[in-house]
């Protein structure tokens, strides 16, 4: 087990490198003018020259590459006006726009997207869960049939319109904000609910697929068969045996899914106005704010990576079939 996660580990940081240096080739190389943005249109060449040195922009591409890399290990130095600013490692540089380190402004972000994501994927993965497992149960009969039918049509509607349809009626719910979970935990939890609930419920329809297809698959096993020929309760045998089983492809899924939501709630964050990660990189693009941008591409490919690890370790406890080596 030691062994592979110290494989995978050492797979995840090369596919992170990766990723990083393609992104400095898209983001950095591109034919944008970054000293312009800084600048503005009245720049002089003397100022304009102080800016590039102190970024580093007047260096060669792969020497470039080399500084971002050494920024994340052990921080950096940047000049402006004459003064050098030390940036902290992990130092993924500093705003063009905003003149701050991105570091700060992802610590300002992350902690939203996180918030939203784990709340909403608590609703749709207990929801969903449980519907798919009552609806394999109940193979064949009205209330799968409603199930299936009632998950087709959510699943139809697109995510930004159900967010849509919340936000301008759902006005029985708190007002969307963010709070601190350390300052108010309670105004935390009141202030994301709508983000929540939209997230939860428009994800639920899938898993509550996805859990029925497992779970009548895992029903059907010959070990499901031998505990009911045992005498055991039919409960214990559906949720302590059948359903253990039936959780591994789901959380496959899932992991890949809370992965993806992560770096991908910018429909939510916009609509209910959460200053999440996903509106900071867009006001980055938008802004050809390259730094901000780079950080947001390495928070994702980091959580892309991390959630397939921790989904992969996870098999050995959700189904003692697989064995990790």
């Amino acid at each position: 087990m030691l062994l592979y996660i110290l494989r995978r580990c050492v797979s995840a940081i090369s596919v992170i490198l990766v990723t990083l240096v393609a992104s400095f080739a898209l983001f950095f190389l591109a034919p944008t003018d970054p000293v312009g943005i800084i600048c503005g249109n009245r720049c002089t060449p003397d100022r304009a020259a102080d800016i590039s040195a102190g970024l580093g922009l007047d260096k060669p591409a792969y020497e470039q590459v080399g500084m971002y890399l050494k920024g994340i290990a052990v921080g950096r130095d940047f000049g402006n006006g004459g003064a050098i600013i030390h940036c902290d490692a992990p130092c993924l540089g500093y705003s063009y726009t905003l003149g701050q380190p991105v570091t700060k402004l992802l610590a300002q972000a992350v902690p939203v997207t996180v918030s939203i994501v784990v709340g909403g994927a608590v609703i749709f993965l207990v929801v969903g869960v449980l519907t798919g497992t009552i609806a394999a149960r109940r193979r064949g009969t009205p209330a799968d049939r409603a199930v299936v039918g009632g998950t087709l049509i959510v699943s139809s509607i697109p995510y930004f319109v159900v967010a849509l349809i919340i936000s301008l009626y759902a006005t029985f719910l708190p007002t969307s904000q963010y709070i601190s979970l350390l300052k108010n935990p309670l105004a935390w939890a009141s202030g994301l609910l709508a983000a929540w609930l939209t997230l939860g419920l428009a994800n639920a329809a899938q898993y509550t697929r996805y859990s029925r297809a497992s779970m009548i698959e895992s029903l059907g096993e010959d070990y499901v068969r031998t505990a009911r020929s045992k005498g055991i309760a039919e409960r214990r045998v559906v949720y302590r045996h059948g359903l253990r089983a039936a959780l591994t492809p789901v959380a496959t899924i899932f992991g890949i899914d809370l992965a993806f939501q992560m770096s991908g709630a910018i429909f939510t964050e916009t609509i209910f106005q959460l200053p999440g990660i996903g509106v900071l990189t867009l006001r980055a693009f938008n802004q050809y704010d390259l730094p901000v941008m780079m950080g947001g591409v390495l928070v994702g490919a980091t959580v892309l990576v991390l959630m397939n690890l921790v989904v992969d370790i996870l098999y050995t406890f959700l189904d003692p079939r697989v064995r990790l080596g």
